[in-house]
């Protein structure tokens, strides 16, 4: 077992990086004009699920790493006093309010990534905006159900260890070739490890564990430097794997590497099939939709 009380902890995250510069390739050709992030999920985009996590787990400050085509993404976050003005006098206090609220979450700004090369550069292009702190990066494919504190208790191990922390999953041994697979050790916390090494999508057959990084981190400023003599990797991209690999085999570039493993509720929206049942299960929940979905829904699948 590997002990954690030699760690020196340090002040919260205040700050996130949410890279959305991807081309959403796999949802063209609805992804042609609009941006993937802005795909919706029952009633709101699914950008929007990410930056309300940031901001319940305190981080209320959220840059945006986008790209070209991608504005919208940010006029999503940003006041629409016509419309707003005009559901006022409309009577729509409902609507006014619902699109008010995605305005209010965080303070939401944005930097252009320019040439998209990779995650690990992604994150790189967020270092002005980040400064000499502790910071999260929420990738925009993963939905965390708001039930389960994941990004929470991320933030509280690193503040405690001083450590930067990747959210790990355990997940089928066919599937790890998926994901990024952590070769991690126990600590005396049930659901914390020590992460020794990382290997992106391993070969089928050859995954050290079936423990997956999937997307929330809480990194240490000192992660910038070993980005920025990360060579590109697999893919020919600049990986944040690799750095984090070089960070968590050795301890003294920029502290340890831990890991949280997560038992919640995650739903993929990179993917059709998962994103359709991530639609499906989150307007079953709605007590405003709900009833009314459930009954139709049942009386379909009866039909097909």
């Amino acid at each position: 077992m590997s002990a954690l009380s030699d760690q020196t902890g340090t002040a919260r995250a205040r700050k996130a990086v949410v890279p959305v510069a991807g081309l959403g390739t796999r949802f063209l050709p609805a992804t042609k004009a609009v941006p993937k992030e802005l795909l919706p999920v029952v009633d709101r985009p699914a950008i929007q699920y990410v930056v309300e996590e940031a901001a319940r787990a305190g981080v209320g400050d959220v840059l945006l790493v986008t790209g070209r085509g991608k504005s919208a993404i940010e006029d999503h976050f940003d006041a629409a006093p016509y419309l707003e003005s005009r559901l006022a006098a409309d009577g729509k206090d409902a609507l006014l309010a619902s699109v008010r609220a995605a305005s209010d979450i965080a303070r939401v700004s944005a930097v252009r990534q320019g040439v998209p090369r990779g995650l690990g550069h992604a994150v790189l292009c967020g270092r002005d905006h980040v400064g000499d702190e502790p910071f999260a990066v929420l990738l925009g494919d993963d939905l965390i159900d708001a039930s389960s504190p994941l990004l929470e208790r991320m933030l509280d191990v690193q503040a405690a260890h001083g450590a930067s922390v990747v959210a790990l999953m355990e997940v089928p041994e066919e599937r790890t070739h998926l994901y990024g697979v952590a070769v991690a050790e126990p600590t005396g916390e049930a659901d914390v490890v020590r992460v020794t090494g990382l290997v992106e999508k391993p070969e089928p057959g050859t995954a050290p564990s079936n423990l997956a990084v999937i997307g929330r981190y809480a990194l240490r400023p000192g992660v910038f430097d070993v980005l920025e003599r990360t060579a590109p990797g697999r893919g020919g991209e600049i990986q944040l794997t690799d750095a984090l690999e070089e960070m968590a085999g050795d301890a003294s570039i920029a502290g340890p590497v831990l890991g949280v493993v997560f038992r919640g509720r995650r739903f993929d929206t990179g993917d059709k099939l998962e994103y359709l049942k991530t639609v499906v299960t989150l307007a079953g929940e709605r007590a405003d939709l709900g009833p009314a979905f459930r009954a139709w829904l049942v009386d379909h699948v009866k039909g097909l």
